[in-house]
């Protein structure tokens, strides 16, 4: 039957508990992702707006409302708000970049996933400041941590695969600041224990402590103390040496 998508279904099947995406080629010759999801197949656009459209003749309805919000204030300032119907689209189209970030994840484009979640925090910004009604604001600002997170995910993966250790830790520790603030900021500083994404935060921070390469100096360091412990004099005045060489003392 025409429009039928089994066959396709069927030659990339859904497996529960895995993500399941990949890039593909379109009959136009253009690169596009899919992500498989248990009913479907989700096709998203690389850059722009997930889904290709252009709302309004802008590049996303978060470029619109930008749009519309600085010509509103230009008139009057403080005109401008967001409704509910509104904030519901937005929140709709965040949606879209979710999906796609945590495609661009999988596939290890970090700087592209990492995009797209500095995006949606553009857009959480936006609904807080213009949103007419407190429940369609936190309606968005709920997520900001989990965003947060993968923002911090993109950022961190980015940097162990360039050996930069001391920036993904630093990058880590950012992220859980900006949490902690986040969560102070609503009220509800009781919740920074209980915080998902500070737990796996500070838990990947000390594998990356644990697992990263020695440098020399912690290495001649680390020799010397065995060469103390057992007494090995003569290779402990050696190792000393080697250390004030590296050190330039």
């Amino acid at each position: 039957m025409e429009g039928d998508i089994h066959q396709l279904l069927g030659e990339w099947p859904y497996e529960s508990g895995r993500l399941c995406v990949r890039r593909i080629k379109g009959q136009d010759g253009r690169k596009n992702l899919q992500l498989r999801i248990e009913m479907g197949i989700l096709q998203m656009e690389i850059t722009g707006r997930p889904d290709g459209d252009r709302p309004h003749g802008y590049e996303s309805l978060l470029h619109y409302y930008r749009a519309e919000a600085t010509a509103s204030e230009e008139r009057e300032k403080g005109s401008f708000t967001l409704d509910s119907d509104a904030c519901l689209e937005l929140q709709m189209e965040a949606l879209q970049y979710y999906h796609r970030r945590i495609t661009f994840l999988e596939i290890g484009e970090y700087e592209k996933g990492k995009r797209d979640a500095e995006r949606n925090l553009q857009l959480f910004d936006f609904v807080k400041l213009y949103a007419a009604e407190e429940d369609d604001r936190m309606a968005m600002e709920q997520y900001r941590p989990f965003v947060i997170g993968h923002r911090v995910r993109a950022g961190v993966l980015q940097k162990l695969e360039d050996d930069e250790y001391d920036g993904a830790l630093k990058e880590i520790e950012e992220g859980i600041d900006e949490v902690r603030e986040f969560l102070a900021d609503v009220g509800r500083p009781d919740l920074i224990d209980e915080s998902e994404e500070i737990a796996f935060l500070k838990d990947w921070a000390d594998e990356i402590r644990k697992d990263r390469p020695k440098t020399l100096s912690q290495n001649l360091k680390e020799q010397l103390k065995e060469a103390v412990d057992t007494e090995d004099f003569e290779k402990a005045a050696e190792l000393r040496d080697r250390l004030r060489t590296i050190s330039g003392n």
